[in-house]
């Protein structure tokens, strides 16, 4: 690294901060990323739970099923 002249202080100074800058933000990124994924996970649980529930809202398998349908394969 250079001393530059009538500044006082490194040259590379200035990019080992731009540098570190960067690294702050990235970090932030990632945290605000994983905090969108663990919502969208939460999001998609109780979507796959409302999707799955039996009619009476017990899942015990002992809804009544619709007459003239087959008794699995089906959703409600």
């Amino acid at each position: 690294m250079k001393w530059q002249i009538g500044e006082g202080n490194f040259s590379g100074w200035d990019n080992m901060e731009r540098e570190q800058e960067n690294k702050v933000e990235i970090r932030q990124r990632v945290r605000d990323l994983q905090s969108q994924v663990d919502e969208l996970k939460d999001l998609v649980n109780t979507l796959l739970s409302v999707i799955c529930e039996e009619p009476d809202g017990v899942h015990s398998g002992a809804a009544p099923t619709i007459p003239g349908q087959p008794a699995n394969n089906y959703c409600m």
